[in-house]
């Protein structure tokens, strides 16, 4: 893997990640188009870590209330650690049935024409819970406001998204709206929920192995170095950037536009495989 090549899917990878249009689908679809090899475990991991570090640079100050929280006796603190149970929760699903299936999936959904398949199932969630949702997505329920049945519907939303194609910020928001929840508050908690689910499936993929061997990027050490920095520095920058973006559009927009973004490309992708007979 080049430079080259690892800066653009750590862009990728850091902007579809939030964005709800699928990471999978992208780091699918796109080495595919552009004839590269398939990102190795080792990439695919220093990527998810960016992500992570991403999140956790945007939400920090809300991730240490939540912590601190669980030392208080305070009204205001009962909020917070309402929201830290609801993401440990929220998490149980993904990772019950992401650590038992995920690969099978991979490997059953894993080609480009699965991929784009499901890309815009993703687009048929984001526009029908949208017009499920109307104005409850402007003037709906807060996270003071919501369930643990909430929380056990948008973990199951999660645990979806671990097939290649489903995004995973796409599903939860989408639910989110399905029940009830501001498009603001459904995009946030999505968010928070990427935390533990993104470092668990780090910790997951690290059982593969790091680097060497067959899963070297390059011949040389250093070169494998490079791509993983680079890799993981745009999966960072790019991807802080897609949540404060997000975040700040959902305050206005409906989700429309990634769905109709969702059907170009999964369809394009269909279409050019249909033709091309592969």
């Amino acid at each position: 893997m080049t430079i080259i090549e690892a800066l653009i899917l750590g862009i990728v990878q850091g902007l579809t990640e939030f964005l709800p249009v699928s990471s999978s689908a992208h780091l699918v679809l796109v080495p595919d188009l552009m004839g590269w090899e398939a990102p190795s475990v080792s990439f695919d991991l220093i990527l998810h870590l960016g992500s992570m570090v991403a999140v956790i640079a945007y939400f920090w100050r809300d991730l240490l209330e939540i912590v601190k929280a669980f030392f208080k006796k305070d009204e205001a603190a009962v909020v917070k650690r309402r929201v830290g149970l609801f993401l440990v929760v929220g998490t149980i699903p993904a990772a019950v049935i992401g650590g038992l299936l995920e690969k099978k999936f991979e490997a059953a959904f894993g080609e480009p024409v699965w991929v784009a398949f499901f890309l815009m199932i993703t687009g048929v969630l984001l526009l029908a819970s949208q017009k499920v949702s109307g104005e409850r997505a402007l003037h709906g329920r807060g996270v003071a406001q919501m369930k643990i049945s909430d929380v056990l519907a948008i973990g199951f939303a999660q645990a979806v998204a671990i097939l290649p194609g489903i995004s995973r910020s796409g599903s939860t928001i989408s639910t989110g709206l399905f029940l009830g929840l501001k498009r603001e508050t459904a995009a946030r908690y999505s968010f928070l929920l990427s935390v533990p689910i993104i470092a668990g499936a780090a910790i997951f993929k690290l059982r593969h192995g790091f680097g060497g061997g067959a899963d070297s990027e390059t011949g040389g050490n250093g070169e494998e170095t490079a791509t993983l920095i680079t890799g993981f520095l745009f999966a960072a920058v790019s991807g802080f950037a897609a949540v404060k973006f997000l975040l700040g559009y959902v305050r206005r927009h409906s989700l429309a536009v990634f769905a109709i973004y969702c059907w170009v490309v999964g369809g394009g992708v269909l279409l050019s495989k249909l033709i091309g007979g592969s």
